[in-house]
């Protein structure tokens, strides 16, 4: 295996770009168009699904079995329930996240035709100098936000006739900053942070003369934050599947801030043993920083692929995110920590000795129980 150069300025202006384009679960197309529009500069072959999602392929020396990489490109959001008597519209999310930090976030309202209308996410008591204490003491939920529109409207009526409806989505800015220090906070980190770390790696594997041993696909989800996730998106052989995703950074957590973490465990249960220690290995060979963590909390691409019936070994891998779903923060170092590893994983020989007898003229010779032992690396 060759630990390959990542391009740190090629990551950190992919996730910029990333994070310019709306697009929460449910309206995907934009984001959808831009990474294809990568994998065509770097001539990757990939295909979408009907609902929308990219299959991208890495050719290896041989096909079948195949492991997977799945990242979502899918964000948090909100949409239009219906509207309050002062004629501002109610609120709901979209994706699992706190009204508390739905307070005071500008956004994009997005209608039927393409229009757009600035606004902000405020509390239904947002003057001090009116409601005095009773701005600390209302309750904090969704059921007491309002949107507040930057146009000449005082009524339902009035926002009804720029087009807005019940159901329009709502876009939250994600007011990105890259520090000079490698710190990147933003809203949306989750999970653009990692896709763009898995377009760096993809990159830096088509800039290399580095041979695959088995078929890689790259998945890029669009619904995960709804649950829905890579429940739909695999084909039939792959064996492994590593999903991307966040490592939260909080008090009786482990997860590096400044390097990889290997997810031992989340709430739909533990990942895949021996596939996750050789992730583990392949980060102490070559020197990646890493942990390990378990999040009781927390759920990835990998659960709604397990979910759906796919007989698969998973893993979950994690890029460093302070206040997760919230005001998040990341850290460079992180995210290229998690594209070495990745670059490395797929040049890595498949997990079992089985798959690799598969592979080869013995294929069709039933496993014996020393076929689950797990192989080594050279």
């Amino acid at each position: 295996m060759k630990d390959l150069t990542i391009d740190r300025d090629y990551l950190l202006q992919t996730l910029r770009t990333l994070l310019a384009i709306p697009s929460p679960s449910g309206m995907t197309d934009a984001v959808v168009a831009f990474v294809c529009g990568e994998l065509d500069d770097m001539g990757v072959p990939y295909e979408l699904t009907r609902r929308g999602a990219i299959r991208a392929d890495f050719k290896g020396s041989r096909s079948s079995p195949d492991r997977a990489i799945v990242g979502h490109l899918d964000t948090l959001g909100a949409m239009v329930k219906g509207f309050w008597e002062n004629g501002r519209p109610q609120v709901v999310p979209i994706g699992t996240w706190s009204a508390r930090f739905a307070e005071g976030a500008r956004c994009l309202v997005h209608t039927d035709d393409g229009t757009h209308y600035r606004g902000s996410i405020l509390p239904r008591k947002a003057s001090g100098h009116t409601f005095n204490e009773e701005i600390d003491t209302q309750p904090i939920g969704w059921h007491n936000l309002e949107l507040r529109l930057d146009e000449k409207v005082d009524s339902e009526a009035d926002i009804r006739a720029l087009g807005i409806h019940v159901g329009d989505t709502i876009s939250i800015d994600p007011m990105p900053e890259f520090l000079d220090n490698g710190f990147l906070v933003a809203r949306h980190l989750d999970d653009k942070a990692g896709v763009a770390a898995m377009l760096a790696a993809a990159r830096a594997i088509c800039k290399s003369d580095a041979r695959l041993p088995m078929d890689c696909h790259l998945i890029f989800t669009i619904a995960e934050e709804v649950g829905v996730g890579a429940s739909t998106v695999l084909h039939g052989d792959v064996a492994e599947l590593v999903s991307i995703d966040n490592g939260t950074i909080a008090p009786g957590q482990y997860t590096s801030e400044f390097g990889v973490t290997i997810a031992m465990q989340d709430s739909s249960g533990p990942f895949d043993r021996h596939l996750t220690r050789r992730l583990l290995e392949i980060c102490g060979k070559h020197g990646i920083e890493h942990s390990r963590d378990v999040f009781r909390y927390y759920r990835s691409d990998a659960a709604s692929a397990l979910e759906a019936g796919n007989d698969i070994r998973t893993a979950l891998v994690c890029f460093a995110l302070d206040a997760s779903h919230g005001y998040e923060r990341s850290h460079a170092d992180s995210l290229v920590a998690l594209a070495r590893l990745l670059a490395l994983y797929v040049q890595s020989k498949p997990l079992f000795a089985r798959d690799r007898a598969a592979m080869g003229p013995l294929g069709d010779l039933p496993p014996s129980h020393s076929d689950l032992i797990p192989a080594g690396e050279d």
